[in-house]
């Protein structure tokens, strides 16, 4: 039996790699979730890099993303597939998840805008997002991909996912605020809890 690290801290950094090849995308996420914020990326895509950003360096985690794909239809196959891979990733890195605090929550402003982010790791995938962006595109980027990015995610790493803009003008603003917001409720929930003793937020013994 593996002594318990003091305060709950994990054994070993949780890190995973996830590839994932099909007719529209070839991907590679590489996630370490005791990282510092960082992110190598490459899809195509500079709105959504930007956003990716956001969310390496107010979850704390470091992020390398490489995807290879049908831009020349557009990017919706890239931005859902990377949200698939991303979720996978993260299913991985957190294993059993004991000893994590499994919910977290943020509320982010961006000057006019405001957004709120809740995540459960429980287990049971879902996304439940109100959000009226003011654009149907930012640059290029069409903001209906923003749901399809978190649907993949909540999917693959199997989260129950909340998302709210409460408020906004500026569309840019909107979604930043729901990717800042999600780094940091992410951030929340992975973080270990020391109260926990290493046991699984969950009265059932699994997640």
């Amino acid at each position: 039996m593996t002594d318990l690290p003091a305060a709950g801290e994990p054994a070993a950094r949780r890190t995973a790699t996830v590839k994932r090849d099909t007719a529209e995308t070839r991907i590679e996420v590489s996630i370490d979730l005791d990282g510092e914020g960082r992110l190598d990326v490459q899809t195509g895509v500079p709105f959504f890099e930007h956003m990716l950003d956001q969310v390496a360096r107010h979850g704390q985690l470091d992020l390398t993303i490489r995807c290879d794909g049908d831009l020349e239809v557009d990017d919706h196959h890239t931005v859902e597939d990377v949200g698939i891979a991303l979720g996978q990733a993260f299913r991985q890195a957190l294993g059993d998840k004991r000893g994590i605090q499994r919910y977290g929550h943020a509320y982010v402003p961006l000057d006019e805008a405001l957004s709120r982010v809740v995540i459960d790791f429980s287990g049971r995938p879902g996304l439940f997002m109100e959000a009226n962006f003011t654009r149907a595109t930012i640059g290029r980027f069409e903001t209906q991909l923003v749901s399809e990015f978190f649907q993949g995610f909540a999917n693959q790493a199997a989260a129950t996912l909340h998302i709210d803009n409460l408020k906004g003008v500026n569309a840019h603003h909107q979604v930043e605020t729901i990717f800042k917001a999600f780094g940091r409720a992410v951030r929340q929930a992975v973080a270990f809890d020391p109260r926990m003793g290493g046991r699984i937020a969950s009265t059932k013994g699994t997640l």
